[in-house]
């Protein structure tokens, strides 16, 4: 962070000093939530969580080293006392990154791949300059300021990933860190229950395209209709990517390799190359336009960036993290997050590494149930079902209650699988089953909503196995 005084922090969140014997003292370290990661020279943010007041780690946190205490009430030792600490931390962001002048602020947002694209473009820009981007999924209100306050005067771009639960939610953190290029990836149904629609989502993620400036840039899914129409809400240039002939950086000739991994043609008003990624799964290729429309935006030749793409893998856990244990079961953790379009998405990615023919592997589904989806649950739970027996996946797996034994009853119904559609109860059970009936050759997937907790079930299946043998995960 750009070092900054007890005062001038006072100043940028509208708190009062108190406890501070010198308001010119600098907080020269990271500003954190966590009184573990305290560090010499640190601002330690007192938040409540859920379990753990922040409040109550203040003496310990000044004790580790932390300059002062951003806090709602006076905690004996130094500290700036605010209404809202999440609120303040916003404030704070908007006044260190108003002071990066040489920084490119890129911000993305969309209902599915957003993390999987915010690494990737995180790996593209850091051959340009020192890049400053969201860790794993943190893109809240807490998250999105805390990555900026990371920010520092040799910071060339700062990347962050920004989630919306409401209305409102998107134009609240640009108001904090206002972005000079901003990347809509799709419209789909996270959060449905939410949001009502599909227009309801498409009207909350366009508020990203709606906060850039003139000078701007809006990177915009080409084959997304509900994106595409997001132009006419931006006063910035728009760019857009995908397959369509009319996207600015397009794929061409899109292959899946033995392995599932996805090949393409580059192509670009500045020439073409050819992209082989080591990510799994076709989705992936739109993914991997939106972070090569950014960093050729910010400089990166069309060659340079199809070879960083094939070098580029998932810097956050449990996204398609594939593993080989010895006997050659193939454990692939993508159990971080679901909704309908990513659990399609990681179907067909199984489906694909399976493979077909005579050499094809067994595959299981493992999967649990997708939160959040409103009145649409139901009938979105048995689709997947039904997706999962057209795509030939062995054995579905389904984990949990009511919107479970809906996508169960869904495979049962499209392909009358009888013994090779099963639901458990939890993943406890599903431990059990797969421990007792997988074998040396197998592909298991693992995925479900984050509150569901499947990775216990991919950990479970890795115990004792190699870490993840091709560049994913953390």
């Amino acid at each position: 962070m750009i070092p900054l005084t007890l005062a001038e922090v006072a100043q940028a969140t509208g708190g009062t000093l108190h406890d501070v014997p010198d308001p010119e003292v600098r907080i020269t370290g990271p500003v954190v939530h966590d009184s573990r990661q305290v560090e010499p020279g640190a601002l330690f943010a007192a938040v409540v969580g859920e379990r753990v007041d922040g409040h109550d780690f203040a003496v310990r946190a000044v004790g580790d080293g932390a300059v002062a205490v951003l806090a709602t009430r006076p905690v004996g030792v130094p500290a700036v006392v605010v209404d809202d600490i999440l609120q303040a931390l916003g404030m704070l962001a908007r006044t260190v990154t108003e002071r990066l002048t040489g920084t490119t602020v890129v911000a993305l947002t969309g209902s599915a791949g957003k993390t999987s694209t915010k690494d990737l473009i995180a790996q593209l820009l850091q051959r340009l300059g020192d890049t400053v981007f969201t860790a794993e999924s943190y893109n809240n209100e807490l998250g999105m300021p805390s990555t900026a306050l990371r920010a520092g005067p040799d910071t060339r771009y700062l990347v962050l990933e920004m989630g919306a639960r409401h209305k409102g939610d998107i134009a609240h953190l640009t108001g904090f860190t206002r972005p000079d290029i901003g990347v809509v990836l799709n419209v789909g149904t996270a959060h449905l229950g939410e949001f009502g629609s599909r227009e309801g989502i498409a009207e909350a993620k366009g508020e990203l395209v709606e906060a850039l400036p003139e000078t701007g840039v809006a990177v915009l899914n080409a084959d997304d209709p509900l994106v595409r129409a997001m132009a006419s809400r931006t006063r910035a240039r728009v760019v857009l990517f995908g397959e369509s002939a009319e996207a600015r950086v397009r794929a061409e000739d899109v292959r899946l390799d033995s392995a599932g991994r996805p090949t393409f043609t580059l192509v670009t008003p500045a020439g073409s190359a050819p992209v082989a990624l080591r990510l799994y799964g076709e989705h992936h290729v739109s993914n991997a336009l939106a972070a090569a429309a950014v960093a050729i935006e910010c400089g990166l030749g069309v060659a340079d960036t199809a070879a960083a793409l094939g070098e580029a893998g998932s810097l956050s856990r449990w996204r398609m993290e594939l593993t080989d244990r010895p006997d050659g079961v193939t454990v692939i953790n993508d159990a971080y997050n679901a909704n309908p379009e990513s659990m399609r998405a990681a179907l067909r990615a199984l489906a694909a590494i399976g493979g077909r023919g005579p050499e094809a592997r067994r595959t299981w589904a493992v999967l649990g149930e997708m939160r959040e989806l409103g009145e649409d649950s139901l009938d979105e739970h048995d689709a997947v079902g039904r997706l999962a027996v057209r795509l030939n996946i062995a054995t579905l797996v389904a984990v949990g209650g009511r919107e479970a034994a809906c996508m169960e009853l869904g495979a049962r119904n499209e392909g009358s699988w009888g013994e090779e559609s099963v639901l458990v109860s939890d993943a406890d059970a599903a431990i059990e089953l797969l421990r007792e009936q997988v074998r040396p050759g197998d592909v298991v997937l693992v995925k479900a909503s984050r509150s569901v907790g499947l990775e216990r079930v991919a950990a479970a299946l890795l115990a004792g196995a190699a870490a993840p043998a091709n560049g994913e995960g953390p």
